[in-house]
């Protein structure tokens, strides 16, 4: 697979989030999370990956078991909680042999909200991306599809949910904003579908084992659409990194079959939301958001760009 032009970036990747310690969780949160566990915590470990300030650790017990642990407080950090309740919620639904791990437990009281999930041995995809990476991981997202299809009851359409993210095209400045609007303005048909879409892979959220099997986590905001969307919005990182994406969708079982205009209008639609984001200031907990979300607005503007040159 041949490069692309990379887009820089002094992100320090995988060191993004500033996180709750477990010497900070109540001294209530950290007795129920061992009797959980079943044996008392001897390291804790915080995953610094992410954007986000809850409590993310993989917990080693004096019992030698090991277990991962997110939480929240309901009260200090109530959008967190809340978004660990809509995860806990969206587990609890995936079929067997989704390639996640598993939740375990729940606590939701005392003004917490602690998850227990399955402690996996994974590593984060290389950064740069490396095409036998990336080769691993649309395997999994592909088959992951078709598992996933029909989605599970209940869950937001697409076109609902990326609705807003028009938004992000109104007042730019910008030579090609009336195309690109245009474009993302025509994105209902195209993402409509009946398919339990993750839309949040990234680096951060990707594991990667010892056997070559793939797994996703934090499954805070699938929707019901297109059984393609995640396996483009896959290659946003590996773009920007400098693979040929171009060719790996041209070869693609899913992505091969999918009209280019119509891989050009979802990629206009993403952009407007990486515009309106990166714009926005930079909130006190997440001190690399802002900067994550502007290298992804800059790699989709270069790619769609790209793309639309050559039409």
């Amino acid at each position: 697979m041949r490069v692309s032009t990379a887009i820089p970036t002094a992100l320090p990747h995988g060191r993004t989030a500033r996180r709750l310690e477990w010497a900070h969780l109540p001294p209530h949160v950290r007795a129920l999370v061992e009797r959980q566990c079943g044996s008392p915590v001897v390291e804790a470990v915080s995953q610094t990956a992410g954007f986000t300030p809850g409590f993310a650790s993989l917990l080693l017990c004096e019992d030698g078991t090991r277990h991962f642990v997110k939480a929240a407080s309901a009260r200090a950090q109530r959008m967190f909680a809340e978004s660990y309740r809509t995860e806990a919620r969206r587990l609890r639904t995936l079929p067997p042999g989704t390639p996640a791990p598993r939740l375990r437990w729940v606590h939701d009281a005392d003004d917490w909200v602690v998850l227990g999930i399955e402690a996996v041995a994974a590593r984060p995809p290389h950064r740069p991306w490396q095409p036998d990476d990336l080769a691993a991981a649309s395997a999994t997202v592909t088959a992951m599809a078709d598992l996933l299809t029909p989605a599970p009851v209940g869950l937001t359409s697409a076109v609902e949910e990326f609705a807003p993210w028009l938004e992000g095209w109104r007042g730019i400045e910008h030579p090609q904003a009336a195309e690109f609007r245009d474009l993302a303005g025509r994105y209902a048909h195209v993402v409509a579908g009946d398919t339990l879409v993750h839309t949040d892979i990234r680096d951060d959220n990707l594991l990667f084992l010892g056997d070559g099997t793939v797994l996703l986590c934090d499954w805070n905001w699938p929707v019901a659409g297109a059984a393609w969307l995640d396996s483009l919005l896959l290659l946003l990182g590996p773009r920007g990194d400098g693979l040929d994406v171009e060719a790996h969708i041209r070869n693609h079982p899913l992505l091969s079959a999918v009209d280019p205009e119509e891989i050009d209008i979802v990629l206009a639609l993403v952009l407007g939301y990486f515009v309106a984001s990166a714009a926005q200031p930079v909130p006190s907990f997440s001190p690399y958001l802002r900067e994550a979300q502007a290298w992804q607005r800059d790699v989709l503007h270069d790619w769609l760009t790209e793309r639309r040159d050559r039409t």
